[in-house]
């Protein structure tokens, strides 16, 4: 009411606009219906005046000299749909977001580089950020005040303030955006190093030293929380651990790896890791489902089974491909992009349950499965008389404890889960993003792939060439441009940097997975992409928008990892990796400039340069470049991949162009051990290769 007092309207006026407003949310969609984004899509009916991110809002800004309201989520955020329930679908509220602003709906999966871009200026602004993020800029783009989520009262009090600044003192606001925008300029600018750097293990240690002080002894992770999985920084802490012999590292990665299995991040029936839990035990999830975070974590407990065969390991990378494979497999071939965390309007209803309705699926078994769950009557978090399943031990530490076999055991758990899975599919079911973005497809690629190495199943490789193939074939154009999205039978976005390393990523692991050129050939053709389209002239870095792409306020790098590792620093591997497929001096001396600007700044924080880190481990320690060649190699390189090598470049086939590769054909298996462009006499069989591989790494 005070709202529509501030704008002169009467109580007359106020009913006759809100049953327009009601109407319109009714019967008209706004811009959005013709969205690709699930995500827009589900603003389609809002009585806002939503506008995508395109010619016809920018310029109806600087026409009519009017403020920009950027609103940027994804489909699976829950509290972006909180806040649309309280303050976008009301018409009070759109009345004055439209009289006042033009406003621009912007999925972030989709546009990374809009959200980069603002994601930083709140940053700057608050101290602060995440989604949903709302921030409002000058007819020209360039930002004044931005936060996250907002209550409906404090949402019109920003508002309105902020078009009463704009028209009133605007140069005031101009003022502010110029040094804002500065900042957002100026950050993360990476200057080429004058010298290339002598690594050694002591660079290592200095990143570790002040990292391991954060480590969660007792639960996992680190301490705090929420507690977000973190792939890579345990990818590196894993390896580290290996290669350097040092305990402590590996005992944390091994320990956040099981209490992250048994707790309620997981989904114990259905397989598949929710996006972080909201405690410091992973007990209770933030329920949604994203397909960047399963592709990871399936690369790492697979890596983390084949260093230490717990049995655990591999039930959850395998039960999380079965989850990919039903739950999140496109017709195409394809991965979508996320599941929900809401059904029903309400977080978590589809995978909680009742002590009651547990006790009438599995009936004579209930008892013993309610222990093993911990599911009771009062229910085991927040919400009343509900249940999260989760474990607090290990199967066989399990059965010991309760004194039944451990295969009795196992069979009553399978039984139990298809009926709760089955059960579980009868429910509304989450919201479903079915969106397929290249970036994530290229990891659920790289991780099918090599978890086809790891446990020897060729049917992960398969599902990891499908949907290479149908990038290659559908979202690649005439020019060698690649597409970044898929949906609804078309593409519409080019690629980000992220798109490219990637699935660059991903091709070279399924090459090392099947020895098929053509995916390492491929790889290479996009990475001529990368080095024309996104290099930066003044710097080692690379952009993370191509030079084709429309003009934004500032022209960002990526470079820090977080809950996905930088753009860069996958660029930077895979510039590496293929110098040495390939013998291109010119790509290895590129990732080597990459890492010499980025390396002052990894020991300054650790887990947020984890991936730079694995790079630099690389460096120290060395790289085994593996060569088979011969005509029956299948069972000397499933032994070899029985072994955890985490430093190794694998290479083979029958009739290779590979330089590697070059005059060593032969009909005989044979094994050849290279490092530094020099190969060791070859052997026949995978132990001696690993025995010729501890001999030189020693």
């Amino acid at each position: 009411m005070q709202v529509f007092a501030a704008l002169k309207i009467n109580h007359k006026k106020q009913r006759a606009v809100k049953s327009a407003y009601l109407y319109k949310m009714n019967h008209e969609p706004n811009r959005l219906i013709h969205a690709s984004s699930p995500y827009l899509l589900q603003h389609a009916h809002n009585p806002v005046d939503w506008f995508e991110w395109g010619p016809e809002a920018l310029e109806k800004a600087r026409t009519e000299q009017k403020l920009i309201l950027v609103s940027i989520g994804y489909s699976a955020c829950h509290w972006c749909h909180v806040m649309e329930r309280e303050s976008f679908e009301r018409p009070e509220v759109a009345e004055v977001m439209n009289q006042y602003f033009v406003c621009i709906k912007v999925d972030r999966e989709e546009r990374p580089d809009i959200d980069q871009i603002y994601m930083y200026a709140v940053q700057l602004m608050t101290g602060g950020g995440g989604w949903p993020l709302n921030c409002i800029c000058l007819p020209d783009q360039r930002p004044i005040y931005g936060g996250t989520y907002f209550r409906k009262d404090d949402w019109i009090n920003v508002l309105m303030h902020v078009a009463r600044l704009w028209a009133e003192e605007p140069e005031k606001a101009m003022a502010y955006a110029g040094r804002l925008t500065a900042g957002i300029e100026e950050s993360e600018r990476f200057m080429p190093a004058q010298i290339q750097p002598d690594y050694t293990q002591a660079d290592l240690a200095d990143i570790l030293e002040p990292w391991q002080r954060r480590f969660d002894m007792a639960d996992g992770g680190y301490n705090r929380s929420p507690k977000f999985p973190l792939p890579n920084n345990w990818t590196f802490l894993l390896r580290y651990s290996f290669l350097f012999d040092h305990d402590a590292p590996g005992v944390a990665t091994l320990l956040t790896l099981e209490k992250m299995a048994l707790g309620g991040i997981y989904d114990q029936i259905g397989g598949g890791f929710a996006r972080y839990s909201v405690d410091g035990k992973w007990h209770v999830p933030h329920f949604e489902k994203m397909l960047y975070d399963n592709a990871q974590l399936i690369g790492l407990y697979a890596e983390a089974w084949q260093y230490t065969r717990l049995p655990l390991f591999r039930e959850v990378a395998t039960g999380t491909i079965e989850w990919l494979r039903r739950e999140m497999l496109s017709e195409e071939g394809l991965f979508y992009s996320a599941l929900d965390a809401d059904s029903e309007g309400v977080e978590g209803k589809f995978y909680v349950w009742q002590r009651e309705e547990f006790d009438a699926l599995l009936g004579p078994d209930a008892p013993l499965l309610a222990h093993y769950y911990h599911v009771t009557a009062t229910g085991n978090w927040e919400e009343e008389e509900t249940n999260i399943l989760l474990r607090k031990s290990t199967d066989e530490d399990f059965a010991r404890d309760v004194q039944i076999g451990l295969e009795e055991l196992k069979e009553k758990v399978a039984r139990a889960n298809a009926l709760l899975l089955d059960e579980r599919s009868r429910r509304v079911r989450p919201g479903l993003d079915d969106k397929c973005l290249t970036a994530w497809n290229g990891m659920a690629i790289k991780a099918l792939a090599d978890a086809s190495q790891v446990f020897s199943d060729s049917r992960y490789y398969a599902l990891a060439a499908r949907a290479a193939d149908f990038i290659i074939d559908r979202m690649i154009d005439e020019q060698g441009i690649l597409y970044r999205n898929f949906k609804s039978g078309k593409v519409s976005i080019p690629g980000f940097l992220d798109d490219y390393a990637f699935f660059i990523d991903g091709l070279i692991s399924l090459y090392e997975a099947g020895f098929e050129e053509r995916w390492l050939l491929q790889a290479l053709e996009l990475t001529e992409t990368v080095l024309r389209a996104f290099t930066d002239p003044d710097g080692a870095l690379f952009f993370y928008t191509p030079a084709s792409n429309e003009a934004l306020i500032a022209r960002k790098h990526e470079v820090m990892d977080n809950v996905i590792p930088s753009s860069n620093s996958v660029m930077a591997q895979n510039l590496r990796r293929l110098g040495i497929c390939f013998d291109r001096e010119d790509l290895s001396d590129r990732a080597a400039a990459m890492l010499a600007a980025v390396h002052p700044q990894i020991k300054t924080y650790g887990s947020a340069y984890s991936n730079w880190a694995i790079q630099l481990m690389n460096e120290v320690k060395g790289w085994n470049e593996i060569a088979f060649s011969g005509d029956n190699q299948q069972q000397e390189r499933e032994a070899l991949n029985s072994h955890y090598i985490p430093n190794k470049i694998v290479l083979g086939g029958t009739k290779s162009t590979l330089p590697l590769l070059k005059d060593k054909q032969s009909i005989e298996t044979k094994i050849y051990i290279c490092r530094n462009k020099v190969c060791q006499l070859p052997v026949q069989t995978a132990e001696e290769a690993v025995q010729l591989i501890e001999k030189t790494n020693s």
